[in-house]
C-alpha cells in the first residue's frame, strides 16, 4: 500500500523534529550545560568589584637598623602570623621580636571590610600582605598599604604615632552629583554617623540616590569610633565638596561615599566600583536564566514530541 503526501510529510517532519537515538537516551550535554553556566555565578566572589585594587600606599623615610637585615626573619614571621588569623577574623594585630642582634619588636595588623565573607577577606589579606616589600622595600621602618577590601601595616617600636584622625589619603571623583546631591549626601552622611555609633565598627547606608560606608579599626571603641567618623565626614565634605564620589582615609577610620544618578544598585556594599559588579552579576544571572529557560523548552518540546512517536 502506497504512503499518502501527507503521511510523508509527517514522517519528514519527525525526522527533523526527532534527535537521534543515541542523543535521546543520554540529555546529559544539556545538564551540563546548565550546570556550567550556574558554576560561573560562584566565581564572581573572588574576581567581583575591585576588592585587591590598591588605594594607596605609606612607606617610611626612615630605615630599620642594619638596612633592615634583622628584620628579615621578623617580618616574614609577621606575615604569617596574619594570615593565618585571616580566615577566621576581619581585624588582628600582633607583635614580633628579632631574633638577631639590635632588632626592635615588630607591630602588625590587618583590617577588612565589615562586609567581606571569611573567604574573601582571607584573600585580600593575603594580596596585601605581599605588597609590603614589593611596594616599600625591605627596609623601611613602617608600611601601611590599603586596598579596596582590606589593610594592612607594620612598623618597628618606637616608631613616631599619629593622631588617629590625621588624614592619610583622599580622593574625589571628577564627576558632580545631581540636582539637590549635597543634600542627599549630607543625609546619608548624617545616616552613618547613627549607625556607626551602634558600635560595630562597621557601616553602610544609602538615601535616595547616594550610597554611604564607614570603618574604624577593629579595637577602636564606640566612641572613638563615631568620633573619628565625624571627623572623616567633615574631612570629606572640605576636600571634596559637591563632587559625586569620595573616599577619605584617617590613620583609624575610613569613608566612602557614591552617588548614582539612576539609584543605588541594589546590594551595593563596595566602595569604588561596587554598583558595576552588581550589574555585571546580574547580567550574568538573567543570561544564565535565560538559557536556563530556553533547556526546559527544550526538554519539554522533546517530551510531548517523545509521548507523541509512542501514539
Amino acid at each position: 500500500m502506497g504512503i499518502s503526501g501527507a503521511q510523508q510529510h509527517r514522517h519528514r517532519l519527525r525526522l527533523f523534529l526527532s534527535p537521534p537515538r543515541r542523543i535521546s537516551k543520554t540529555p546529559f550535554p544539556l545538564l551540563n550545560i546548565t550546570l556550567t553556566l550556574a558554576s560561573l555565578l560562584f566565581l564572581f566572589p573572588a574576581v567581583a568589584g575591585d576588592l585587591y585594587s590598591l588605594v594607596y600606599k605609606g612607606c617610611a623615610n626612615q630605615t630599620l637598623s642594619g638596612n633592615g637585615a634583622a628584620y628579615v626573619q621578623p617580618l616574614a614571621a609577621l606575615s604569617s602570623a596574619l594570615t593565618a588569623r585571616a580566615a577566621s577574623a576581619k581585624f588582628y594585630k600582633t607583635t614580633t621580636t628579632s631574633s638577631a642582634g639590635g632588632g626592635r619588636p615588630l607591630f602588625g595588623l590587618f583590617q577588612c571590610r565589615g562586609d567581606l565573607p571569611p573567604s574573601d577577606c582571607s584573600a585580600c589579606v593575603g594580596r596585601v600582605l605581599l605588597m609590603w616589600t614589593s611596594l616599600c622595600g625591605t627596609t623601611a621602618a613602617a608600611a601601611r598599604v590599603q586596598l579596596n577590601g582590606c589593610y594592612a601595616l607594620y612598623q618597628s617600636s618606637g616608631f613616631p604615632q599619629v593622631s588617629g584622625t590625621q588624614m592619610l589619603y583622599k580622593t574625589c571623583g571628577s564627576g558632580r552629583g545631581g540636582g539637590g546631591f549635597e543634600v542627599k549626601r549630607d543625609t546619608a552622611f548624617a545616616q552613618l554617623q547613627s549607625g556607626i555609633a551602634g558600635g560595630q565598627g562597621f557601616y553602610a547606608t544609602s538615601y535616595a540616590s547616594v550610597y554611604a560606608m564607614a570603618q574604624c579599626e577593629g579595637d577602636l571603641s564606640a566612641g572613638d569610633c563615631s568620633e573619628c567618623v565625624a571627623q572623616a565626614v567633615q574631612k570629606s565634605e572640605v576636600e571634596c565638596g559637591a563632587a559625586a564620589s569620595g573616599q577619605v582615609y584617617l590613620d583609624k577610620c575610613y569613608i566612602s561615599y557614591n552617588y548614582y544618578a539612576n539609584g543605588v544598585p541594589h546590594g551595593d556594599n563596595s566602595s569604588g566600583g561596587g554598583g558595576q559588579t552588581e550589574k555585571t552579576v546580574a547580567i550574568v544571572v538573567g543570561g544564565a536564566a535565560g538559557v536556563g529557560f530556553l533547556v526546559i523548552c527544550l526538554l519539554f518540546a522533546r517530551s510531548v514530541l517523545k509521548k507523541r512517536d509512542d501514539y
